[in-house]
């Protein structure tokens, strides 16, 4: 007789339908950065531009993924997460057919609403499709985390590729065949969605003001560069983000429905562990803006010769992701967090001593060394927001940790990018005031952890 399939029959299944949204999503936070100096030059655009060209999809990606996670709730994960892929693919053909700065950089703010619909949907899936075996769950939450971890690291390398071999267009176009996939495998895999709840709000309010106040901040940030800390626009902005971000704790503080319960900040452990995300981002992201210029005008690296300058931050990307779980299971997570904090505070470090005429074997430590603390501190952090709150706000507890996360990486391409406008110059001394802020960053990072989160969270989660 014949048995309806167990959800473990096709747990590789599962992981693959849910993880390959992810994919797509980090995969593009990273592939761009190899071509920003040729989109640069075919479309005239200045450093602030390709600034927004990279923040554009974070800052909509940031401010949208708490809302998204309610759309989900209220018209089904799989439906949400579909209409991600459709969306995803359509603001990716308009990428590749972009004729200007403008046009490129509001076609990657829609890639960021793409984005923002993918990734919890397909957290949502995984948790329903696996939660009656908790096992189970670890290992597919694992294969996600991995799978968007490792396409993270190999954004650089697959843009140069692509770069070299069919031009700068070429790195959004083909995002439409894996999307075309991604949604194919979404239908073939993963079930209808179950009836979702008319009474779930979206928070309105809340969403705008957090557009407003984040929008603003980049733009000042960026912009400042260019017309001067004390111009009129800038300051303005900086009121702006002020009093906006102002407006949404107020907000979120009386909403029945809050986008951000507030209340979570209130946990030392839950708040510790998610500024420590953002310094994390902050640092990596900016960093990572900042080195793909110096490769390429300062060293003067061809953009296939730069992507496979990254490919270390592939390899010790994945090693410490598989030790980190290792290390959370036997001392709990702060020790792997403290520890990658310092280690990739290290790899900074070694940043700071590079010049125009460095050889890679000198860039190499740096390279395997930042990677390898994110990979050892990641999984450990996100460990800990989950420990450190009820079982029933775990998926509202993940979903604030990504958005900080977002919000850190688009803050660090913007201050940090902000060091290297300019002339070619520029760009060294931008990478070393870069890479000592990353330092001082991360040590605060490691002296946060240290205090903040106890030495057994993490541990007790992976063992009940």
């Amino acid at each position: 007789m014949s048995r309806a399939p167990r959800a473990s029959d096709t747990l590789g299944w599962i992981a693959a339908a849910t993880s390959f949204g992810f994919v797509v999503v980090q995969l593009d936070v990273t592939i761009v950065n190899v071509a920003l100096p040729r989109i640069g030059a075919d479309l005239a655009a200045p450093v602030a531009s390709l600034q927004w060209v990279v923040d554009a999809y974070t800052l909509a990606f940031a401010v949208l993924l708490l809302s998204a996670g309610a759309l989900a709730d209220r018209l089904g994960a799989r439906r949400v997460y579909v209409a991600g892929f459709a969306l995803f693919a359509l603001a990716s053909a308009a990428c590749g057919l972009a004729t200007d700065a403008t046009t490129l950089i509001a076609a990657r703010a829609l890639q960021g609403v793409g984005a923002a619909l993918l990734v919890p949907s397909s957290l949502t899936l995984l948790n329903r499709l696996t939660g009656h075996d908790r096992a189970m769950r670890a290992r597919a939450v694992g294969l996600w985390t991995a799978a968007g971890g490792v396409s993270i690291a190999a954004g650089p390398i697959a843009g140069a590729l692509l770069l070299e071999s069919l031009g700068w267009r070429s790195i959004f176009l083909v995002n439409l065949p894996l999307c075309v996939l991604g949604a194919w495998l979404a239908f073939k895999h993963l079930p209808a969605d179950q009836r979702g709840d008319p009474h779930e709000k979206l928070d309105p309010a809340g969403q705008l003001l957090a557009i407003v106040s984040l929008t603003a901040l980049t733009a000042a940030v960026i912009e400042s560069a260019r017309l001067g800390a004390t111009h009129p626009a800038i300051v303005g902005a900086f009121a702006l983000a002020i009093l906006a971000g102002i407006a949404f704790c107020m907000v979120e503080a009386r909403v029945a429905t809050p986008m951000l319960p507030l209340g979570l900040f209130r946990l030392p452990t839950f708040s510790a562990a998610t500024v420590f995300g953002i310094l994390v981002n902050l640092t990596y992201y900016g960093v990572l803006f900042v080195l793909s210029l110096y490769l390429q005008r300062a060293h003067g690296y061809s953009a296939i010769e730069a992507g496979l300058a990254y490919l270390p931050l592939t390899a010790t990307f994945i090693v410490s992701n598989l030790v980190s779980g290792a290390m959370v299971a036997r001392f709990g997570s702060r020790v792997p967090m403290i520890a990658g904090a310092l280690m990739a505070g290290c790899g900074y470090a070694l940043l700071s001593r590079l010049d125009a005429s460095s050889s890679y074997w000198a860039m190499l430590p740096a390279f395997a060394l930042i990677p390898g603390g994110m990979g050892l501190a990641v999984p450990a952090m996100t460990t800990t927001i989950l420990a450190s709150v009820e079982r029933r706000r775990a998926g509202t507890a993940s979903a604030v940790l990504n958005a900080a996360r977002q919000v850190g990486g688009t803050i660090g391409v913007a201050v940090f990018g902000a060091l290297v406008a300019g002339d070619d110059r520029a760009i060294v001394a931008g990478l070393h005031a870069a890479a000592i802020a990353s330092t001082v960053l991360l040590l605060v990072a490691a002296l946060l952890a240290w205090l903040r989160i106890h030495a057994s969270i993490g541990a007790e989660l992976l063992q009940t």
